[in-house]
């Protein structure tokens, strides 16, 4: 979460870019005119990179979410830095966030130098298939408050959900006059 006494939200996309999701996400935030923070996978970006430009040109910001999704708590702190910095030749971004929010204080002394890390205070499970999408969007709209990130998936096994949900979202959100905008340094001082 990040505090402001504004009405701003921070979306956040993990686990992207997938050609089947990524395109419907950029359409719905331009509709909204939405900003919001992707957290590639190095090995997508590899097969996907005029799609990370297209989320560039929206102006949309990039993060780094390691190159195999590999959870910090089940690889040694070398490992850890190799996956991130295999991510970062690709990404160029200032902005980490672990798989599945799994880091440890060796990991996390080793990289908060180099990098912001950015978890986050709402987690609907759009990646859960025992939650339905109505179910979802209620987590969503619920837990939502001014300054929040929420964490969406773009990839193919929250496909479903995450594009049910995301209009659903931003409209119930803009109609209460909150903005959407994406991670920036400013914001994260």
């Amino acid at each position: 979460m990040i505090r402001n006494t504004d009405k701003k939200i921070f979306i956040t996309f993990d686990d992207g870019p997938e050609p089947e999701v990524t395109p419907f996400i950029l359409e719905i935030l331009n509709r909204y005119n939405a900003k919001a923070t992707f957290f590639c996978l190095g090995k997508k970006v590899l097969r996907n990179q005029t799609l990370v430009e297209k989320i560039r040109e929206n102006s949309h910001t990039i993060g780094n979410h390691s190159f195999h999704h590999s959870a910090g708590n089940k690889i040694s702190v070398f490992e850890f830095i190799q996956e991130i910095e295999k991510c970062n030749a690709l990404v160029h971004s200032k902005y980490y966030r672990p798989p599945y929010g799994k880091i440890n204080r060796r990991q996390i002394r080793a990289i908060k130098e180099q990098y912001k890390i950015i978890l986050w205070d709402v987690l609907p499970g759009d990646f859960d298939h025992r939650i339905s999408k109505e179910k979802c969007l209620s987590r969503s709209i619920n837990n939502t408050k001014s300054g929040s990130i929420i964490v969406f998936h773009d990839n193919l096994k929250s496909k479903e959900k995450v594009l049910y949900v995301l209009p659903h979202y931003l409209e119930h959100f803009s109609k209460l006059g909150y903005t959407f905008e994406a991670l920036s340094e400013d914001l994260l001082l």
